[in-house]
């Protein structure tokens, strides 16, 4: 068997440079749908439903007794009208009506994208990742770290379409070279002419989302009435925890809602910083702020579309720093979750990783929260691939090496297969006693299609791995970001609807654009 083994062990670094021409038919022929996910995991409820329960109406108390902070008076105008109380930019929300909101919120929905096949269905159950988001930095091997530029925002946006794990488009880095009241120009076109899976959008203000809208009208050749029919963008809007709902979210909210579009309501809840120092603190602040949001989606329209969320996480007590990745990380996504799956509501958690640089505690961390995120059930991954800093850069390698643990989750969501021939009797018995499978008429019939073979992993032996210049992980995903930025971005959009949208975003830049609100 040794000598099996180490006859093998040489053969492997020459056979795999002869294999590597063929990876992509083979990952073809093994039909692994990628974009469509199921989560194969059954939730895991980390309290009582008891304790579940005390939560919840902890949060509602918190909701009726002490309020939200809104600053935006349309919003509190909106509140008003539909019962709440209001005492100054105090908000006052009672029981009736936030339940009767988390009934309105559709429990399943489908975004809608540029093709059927690259549609999306938000429902509890579904698996969804997103790369990482918000980051003011973009930083790789070859450039180094820098403010993020216009030119990382698109070809992220094009990494982000190479990969059907990726299922959707998000904020990926900030181009800080356009001016803000250009800006969502800028985000918005790449997605929709490189790309035709559901695009992300800013919603900061109400003139900026307009022009996003129609954008994404021109694109997909939709009237308004069949824009505002079916969810096709989505956005993020974050609450000012604790307790508070500035003007530019707050607005979002609304126009998103009036839009029919997709709101990813985020409570960045930190224990021990802008939250309650313990696990189910953070919970309970985070469920009632996210139920407060969710209320004012459902006034403004009853039935728009959202996606309840949550990023809690800890501080480091020494510095105040946040930390991701942690043991309380993961057990605040699992609490979340079972407040989540109380409401029925599709739902968003993340990942992420505090760690400065792509190395083993940024890939540990990543993985631990991801890990968190898809045992609570969570619909959306946010920040699945090359997050870093807790949010200030994005990092190229990682996002690669990232992607490699994206599609291990989705190769778990893959049914195994267990019938008579996948059970393998036959080979059982062509095999003797003491011998060998390799040979066998059962792995020869599968062994090109049977395992994922990873794009970044290097399964190689040391002297083969040494012979090959002792590339590490990091070096390997240069090569492969590179490669696909490298290659001439494809343009999903005919000619005419090209032009046409090209024109639109001239007319406006020469009007001066849009400011955000504040």
């Amino acid at each position: 068997m040794t000598d099996i083994l180490e006859e093998t062990s040489g053969r492997s670094g020459a056979r795999r440079s002869r294999q590597r021409g063929k990876k992509a038919a083979r990952a073809s022929a093994r039909q692994i749908d990628y974009h469509n996910l199921s989560n194969p995991f059954p939730p895991i409820n980390i309290v009582s439903d008891d304790q579940a329960a005390a939560i919840h109406d902890t949060a509602l108390r918190a909701l009726e007794e002490l309020g939200m902070k809104v600053l935006l008076p349309e919003a509190r105008d909106l509140f008003r009208k539909a019962g709440a109380r209001l005492e100054g930019d105090m908000v006052f929300l009672g029981r009736e009506l936030v339940e009767e909101a988390i009934r309105t919120a559709p429990k399943s929905y489908t975004m809608r994208a540029g093709v059927p096949e690259k549609d999306l269905t938000f429902e509890l159950g579904r698996l969804i990742f997103l790369m990482g988001a918000g980051c003011p930095h973009a930083t790789d091997l070859v450039r180094g770290r820098r403010p993020g530029l216009l030119r990382d925002y698109e070809e992220l946006v094009r990494i982000a379409d190479h990969y059907d794990v990726i299922q959707t488009h998000g904020p990926f880095v900030e181009p800080q070279d356009v001016p803000i009241n250009v800006r969502h120009y800028a985000l918005t076109r790449p997605q929709l002419v490189t790309s035709n899976k559901v695009p992300f959008m800013f919603s900061r203000g109400t003139p900026q989302s307009e022009d996003i809208f129609e954008m994404i009208r021109i694109a997909r050749g939709l009237s308004r009435e069949e824009f505002e029919a079916e969810p096709r963008t989505h956005t993020i809007v974050n609450t000012n925890s604790p307790r508070q709902l500035d003007i530019p979210m707050a607005q979002g909210l609304i126009d998103m809602a009036r839009a029919g579009q997709m709101t990813i309501i985020t409570p960045f809840t930190l224990m021990g910083a802008m939250a309650p120092v313990s696990v189910a603190g953070a919970a309970t602040l985070s469920h009632a702020e996210a139920m407060a949001a969710i209320t004012l989606t459902q006034v403004a329209k009853p039935g728009a579309p959202i996606l309840y969320g949550t990023f809690t996480s800890n501080v480091d007590m020494k510095s105040g720093a946040p930390a991701f990745g942690t043991p309380e990380n993961v057990k605040a996504s699992l609490l979340v979750g079972q407040l989540a799956r109380k409401l029925g509501l599709p739902w968003r958690c993340a990942a992420g990783s505090a760690a400065n640089v792509s190395d083993v505690q940024a890939a540990h961390e990543t993985e631990m929260s991801a890990w968190g995120s898809v045992l609570a059930g969570a619909t959306m991954v946010v920040h699945a691939a090359g997050w870093l800093e807790g949010g200030l850069s994005i990092s190229y390698e990682k996002v690669v090496t990232d992607m490699e643990m994206c599609q291990t989750f989705a190769e778990l969501c893959a049914k195994t297969i267990a019938d008579d021939a996948e059970i393998g009797f036959e080979a059982l018995k062509e095999v003797q006693p003491g011998g060998h499978f390799f040979a066998a008429q059962h792995t020869m019939e599968r062994y090109e299609t049977v395992f994922y073979e990873p794009m970044v992993a290097d399964w190689s032996n040391f002297g083969s791995w040494t012979e090959n210049g002792s590339i590490d992980a990091s070096t390997r995903a240069t090569k492969i970001w590179q490669d696909i930025v490298a290659q001439e971005p494809k343009c999903y959009l005919a000619e005419d609807r090209l032009e046409e949208l090209d024109a639109f975003i001239a007319k406006r830049k020469e009007a001066g654009g849009a400011a955000p609100v504040s």
